[in-house]
């Protein structure tokens, strides 16, 4: 406090005898003493502007204990209008302001070593803000409005890691002072929009977002059960429909369309052919050049505004393939509602004073609209570059992308940072190419013409991050420091690769899950006036679009799909079962002896898992006979159980995880070669991160079932890299239950998984290899 005081009180005594005179006038001593300005219409906005000013940065112990409540903050914006304000008062309210914000940076710049270049440049041009006209002043202090109230407190939440603030620039990318006519470069947008009425009637988007459910249709969403039905697609395979409502459409996929046929916003139309020409095929029909037969169907559901579920997203086949198609729609939304925005922004500038109007709600509570998560930056690099591209129209027309330089830095990957000699699957070389750090998060402001990066999270279109990033922000319950109200009005979120969320940390998915379109804790300065009814109902989760890419089937990606997604439009997810397992790619000759555990219900298999291996499997393999034993184990939790346990009884074991430095590594990997260690325990994870090819196998344990399919094959074929060529000797147990159905499909094919789980035998008998 003192150095604000002092900063206050300096920058006071530096005016002349008029510009003082001009403070007591019109009120702004505030921002320096705290004095309130006894003009009542003043006093209004001030108190409004005071309490959509403080971020979560800022927000103090009695304003989260007694939150202004929505309904109020919207009275109070239909009582006090603008037109009804003189201009002296509007600049008065506005140099406030800005005066608190420049205060409020150059406190946070002190703390902050990373922001302290920003805090600087705020302080030198307070004198000069004094000087320039009324117009520029309140564009600056717009913009420090919505910088500084994001990044405070997205600085001060977690730590090192900063967001970006660019005051000189807020203004251009703002929706709010900017119009249709100078985005678009024409200025006959209005016209061209009363002709092409009929075809924004059949817009998926107007239709979407549009819609006004009834109060009875909400009820019935969240009270009963969805119903389903299935249909075949001829690239998707089983497509399974759910919806709530009685009247839901079930889709039919479009053998052929054009690109005009899919209302795509209108640079998109002439891009998108030249950016996705790289995966089309020569023997593609003339009459669909730009989209995959892949692409074809999935952008048929996208574009429909129903929530998808995709489980066979392959990082080495078809992954940048989805990535295009999601990017295009992302794309395609952002554009649309900012349009809606400015064009809105020029109707209300050019209508009569004092004429009030209810049609122009076109925005959420606020900004962010799309949020997509992803695991690596290098995902968030290839995202940013496929908008860019997007985005530009020729190669003369190129988009002023902001801070590009910096993103290249701590995004981008240089190759010889990557270990040589080093010779890992291709599916493993395609999931970790380029900056695999998993911590990060970054805002981009979209323009037709230009794209900001490192944009604050409340001036922002479109948020990637990581779930780890977003975890970071969303913080705790019972934090001071966290925030999420930038995440109310997410219209479409997309988590792509959520497989690999399995072997990070799958409790930050569900964290975010439980933080997204929520109600707001503060009203951040948006217009109450131009909320959609659907935001002020607190109904944005049953207009939200989910899209969920995985590598495969599992429980709990499944949980997130089915228990987290509202969309009123309805649900389609891909059910198609493996017909052919990964254990037909075992090469080397093994008996594989699949053993049931029987359990009472899903919360009891850990515990009855635990016992049946200590019971029943672990005394078949303590003679010495059955030496160079490995114990896959899948969680990691079991992992730690299970070490207790043998480190308990004095087991003659080594064990290997993600945590486990290099060099123990090597010497466990040593001992077990060698038969120093009978026993050998390995968790998925280090499979995962690491590939390591272990040697010495003779007898296998699949504790559990592995995640990935095709890992049972790759640890199985590890045996034929024992130089003893006992093959004889070599077994292969594996320990399932009824709840393990999707990933025993994946292994030995449906056929003989409703087989294995229709007998009662514990035991079951396969000789693989070339015989299978």
């Amino acid at each position: 406090m003192g150095k604000r005081g002092s900063g206050g009180r300096a920058a006071v005594l530096g005016l002349s005898k008029r510009q003082k005179k001009h403070l007591k006038e019109f009120g702004e001593e505030h921002p320096f003493y705290d004095k309130v300005s006894g003009r009542p219409e003043a006093t209004q906005i001030c108190e409004l502007s005071d309490n959509s000013d403080k971020s979560s940065a800022e927000s103090d112990s009695e304003v989260e204990v007694e939150p202004v409540p929505v309904y109020h903050k919207l009275l109070a914006t239909l009582k006090t209008s603008p037109e009804s304000e003189s201009e002296d008062e509007e600049d008065e309210s506005e140099s406030e302001e800005a005066g608190e914000s420049e205060i409020e940076l150059g406190s946070e710049g002190s703390q902050e070593p990373e922001e302290a270049d920003g805090g600087e440049e705020d302080k030198d041009e307070v004198p000069a803000q004094e000087e320039v006209t009324a117009k520029d002043t309140a564009e600056e202090a717009l913009g420090e409005e919505q910088d500084d109230g994001v990044d405070a407190s997205c600085d001060l939440s977690h730590g090192a890691i900063e967001e970006f603030t660019d005051v000189k620039h807020e203004s251009e990318f703002s929706l709010e002072t900017n119009f249709m006519e100078e985005e678009s470069g024409d200025c006959d947008a209005d016209k061209k929009e009363s002709n092409s009425s009929q075809a924004f009637s059949q817009d998926p988007f107007k239709q979407h977002m549009d819609k006004e459910l009834e109060e009875k249709e909400v009820e019935k969403m969240s009270t009963l059960s969805k119903t389903s039905s299935q249909i075949k697609w001829p690239r998707l395979g089983q497509l399974t429909f759910s919806s709530t409502l009685e009247k839901h459409t079930t889709l039919k996929p479009d053998k052929e369309f054009d690109v005009k046929q899919l209302h795509l916003h209108k640079p998109l139309e002439s891009t998108w052919p030249k950016v996705n020409k790289q995966f089309l095929s020569p023997t593609t029909k003339p009459s669909d050049p730009s989209f995959t037969p892949l692409q074809r169907e999935l952008f048929s559901i996208m574009n429909a505004y129903k929530d998808l579920f995709y489980p066979e997203r392959k990082a080495l086949t078809n992954g940048e393939e989805i990535r295009h198609a999601y990017c295009l729609h992302a794309l395609n939304h952002v554009l649309k509602a900012n349009a809606q925005v400015l064009s809105n922004n020029a109707k209300k500038r050019d209508q009569k004073p004092g004429t009030d109007s209810d049609d122009y709600r076109d925005q959420g509570l606020t900004r962010p609209k799309v949020l997509m998560i992803v695991p690596f930056r290098e995902c968030a690099l290839r995202i940013v570059h496929i908008l860019i591209s997007l985005l530009e129209v020729n190669d003369k027309r190129k988009i002023d992308v902001s801070n590009k330089k910096r993103f290249k830095g701590e995004f981008g990957f240089d190759p010889e940072e990557k270990p040589p000699n080093l010779k890992r699957p291709e599916d493993y070389e395609a999931v970790f190419a380029g900056n695999i750090d998993d911590h990060f998060r970054i805002g981009v402001a979209i323009l037709q013409k230009s794209m900001r990066l490192y944009a604050p999270f409340y001036s922002s279109d479109i948020i990637i991050a990581s779930p780890l990033g977003m975890r970071t922000v969303i913080g705790a319950e019972g934090e001071k420091k966290r925030d999420f109200d930038f995440l109310s009005s997410i219209e479409m979120l997309i988590i792509d690769q959520a497989d690999i969320y399995l072997m990070q940390n799958w409790e930050h998915v569900l964290h975010l899950m439980k933080h997204i379109n929520l109600l707001p804790l503060d009203s951040h300065g948006v217009d109450f006036s131009r909320v959609r009814m659907l935001s002020l109902n607190n109904w944005s989760k049953y207009y939200r679009q989910t899209l969920l890419f995985s590598a495969l089937q599992d429980p709990q990606i499944n949980s997130i799909f089915n228990k987290h997604c509202f969309n009123y439009t309805g649900q389609v997810a891909v059910r198609n079962v493996p017909l052919i397992g990964s254990i037909s790619r075992v090469v080397v000759q093994l008996p594989h002896v699949f053993r049931r555990i029987e359990a009472e219900n899903l919360t009891s298999v850990i515990d009855t898992r635990f016992q049946f291996f200590i019971d029943k499997v672990l005394p078949e393999y303590r003679d010495a006979i059955m030496s160079h034993t490995l114990i896959y184990v899948p969680s990691y939790f079991d992992y730690v159980r299970l070490r207790n346990y043998f480190k308990k009884e004095d087991l003659n074991f080594a064990h290997i995880c993600e945590y486990t430095k290099k060099g123990g590594i090597c010497r466990a990997r040593r001992f077990f070669l060698n038969g120093d260690k009978q026993f050998l325990l390995l968790t998925e994870r280090f499979h995962f991160y690491k590939r390591y090819t272990i040697k010495g196998i003779r007898n296998l344990i699949f504790y559990e079932l592995p995640t990935y399919s095709h890992f049972y094959s790759e640890i199985c074929n590890m045996m034929k890299a024992t130089d003893s060529g006992v093959d004889a000797t070599w077994t292969c147990t594996v320990l399932y239950s009824k709840y393990d159905a999707q990933k025993l499909a994946a292994v030995v094919g449906i056929d003989r998984t409703a087989q294995m789980l229709q007998s009662k035998k514990n035991v079951h008998l396969f000789v693989t290899g070339e015989n299978e």
